[in-house]
């Protein structure tokens, strides 16, 4: 909107809060669908860009919700590229650095096919990126369609959500509840962390591009899990100890991306160093209540039947 869009947003919320955009409500150039997009998506009027992120994204989302998972990678998918051919629009799809799964290769490039268990509970997240990006560029090089592939690495910022079993409102939630710091496996695997701003800066240069080809977006500065709980409890100020668990099937050990074409085509890289962003991402959590730190995270899944 402050670039001078009108904005549509789209979501059947399983994952999502209505509290993160509720301040966008007031505005003239913002709407919002309250829909699934693995159903028929139809939007009047003319559409310019779509950009497709609906899917869940965390671990515990995706392992309670296997089904759904995969059908708004395929259905969902299907469904928005059909509405980019009808409305002649350009349209972005949301990848994963988990298409590279337990990746051989280090850093990661976007030539690299990847290491992923099809049949793993891992798989129904891997796989369902790996299809949209196919389907991607079937209508890319069958219908001429515009469309730009962005694989995103971890990201963190303000709004995250407590306790849906990403590393970083993990951690910061143990250590405002007093909590021991939970690792697992021995905290060797590393992790690449991007601030939001900066990932949202890097999708839209990607958008506005001409290159149709998949692009990391992320940051390339690899930092071990154990090291990185380390730096929360100085962070927070907290003096909890470490406290190791098995480590879950098909974790990746490694995942740092390379980023050189992101650099070169779009003229983008990381700004916000991480001592910076954990700031701003603990000073959101800190301002929480304390019921909503102790809030357990709960989605109704209950009518298993809908997947």
């Amino acid at each position: 909107m402050a670039e001078g869009y009108h904005v549509i947003a789209m979501d059947n919320l399983i994952t999502g809060d209505l509290k993160n955009i509720e301040h966008l409500f007031k505005e003239e150039h913002f709407e919002f669908y309250h829909h699934d997009v693995t159903k028929f998506v139809t939007v009047p009027g003319k559409l310019d860009y779509i950009l497709h992120f609906a899917s869940p994204a965390s671990p515990i989302d995706y392992l309670k919700i296997p089904i759904q998972t995969l059908k708004v990678g395929a259905l969902g998918t299907h469904n928005l590229l059909g509405l980019a051919k009808e409305k002649k629009a350009r349209i972005l799809i949301a990848s994963t650095s988990e298409v590279y799964g337990d990746p051989l290769v280090h850093p990661q490039t976007e030539e690299y096919y990847g290491n992923v268990n099809t049949i793993g509970p891992r798989g129904v997240y891997d796989e369902a990126k790996r299809f949209q990006e196919s389907i991607t560029m079937a209508y890319n090089r069958f219908h001429g369609l515009e469309t730009r592939i962005v694989r995103i690495f971890n990201t963190y910022g303000p709004r995250m959500r407590l306790n849906d079993g990403r590393v970083i409102p993990a951690f910061m939630g143990q250590a405002l509840r007093g909590e021991d710091l939970t690792v697992f496996g021995d905290g060797s695997q590393t992790r690449s962390f991007c601030f939001v701003d900066d990932q949202v800066e890097g999708i839209y240069r990607l958008l506005l591009s001409d290159y149709e080809l998949p692009v990391n977006i992320g940051n390339p500065h690899e930092i071990s899990i154990l090291e990185f709980a380390e730096e929360i409890i100085k962070l927070t100020g907290t003096d909890q100890k470490i406290v190791f668990k098995p480590l879950p099937k098909d974790d990746p050990m490694q995942r740092q991306p390379d980023i050189t074409k992101a650099k070169e085509i779009l003229g983008w890289e990381p700004k916000v160093g991480r001592e910076e962003g954990m700031r701003k991402t603990f000073d959101y959590f800190k301002s929480l209540s304390r019921e909503d730190l102790d809030k357990k995270e709960h989605r109704d899944f209950s009518d298993r039947n809908r997947y």
